[in-house]
């Protein structure tokens, strides 16, 4: 079984997977949408890749501020994991992602990807590695969850 990583933003969704052992997580895709409000088509995508992958937890990214506070952001992000897991039936946790998009960047800097467009087709489902990534290297397979 895997667990499903997600990086929610206002128009895309970055998708991470981890392997069956649940030690590495890796970039699946970034699902867009044309509104913020339009989820029904993203939410269909999600379920689909639970299916697909076999699905037994999902970790969302938590934006919060530096100082911990919760900004809107984070708010909108809790709404969506009430839908994902209405949607899904899968249980997901909430994972402080605060500098994963950085760490994102700074990845692409480091490969040479320059051009705006293909930074921003990828960016996110590289968030949502480095999210899943930190929930695998803290709880790990066998490990107790919070």
């Amino acid at each position: 079984m895997r667990i499903l990583g997600l990086d929610y933003g206002s128009k895309t969704v970055g998708v991470a997977v981890s392997d069956p052992l649940q030690i590495t997580a890796q970039a699946l895709e970034t699902i867009w949408r044309p509104r913020e409000t339009k989820l029904r088509q993203t939410l269909a995508r999600i379920d689909e890749l639970c299916h697909q992958y076999e699905i037994e937890h999902i970790v969302i990214g938590y934006p919060l501020h530096m100082d911990g506070g919760m900004s809107d952001t984070a708010e909108k992000a809790l709404a969506f994991r009430d839908m994902v897991v209405k949607r899904t039936g899968i249980e997901a946790t909430m994972w402080d992602e605060r500098l994963t998009t950085a760490a994102a960047g700074d990845i692409l800097d480091e490969a040479g990807l320059k051009d705006r467009h293909e930074r921003k087709a990828v960016i996110d489902q590289i968030a949502a590695g480095f999210i899943l990534q930190e929930y695998l290297d803290r709880y790990g397979k066998n490990a107790s969850r919070e």
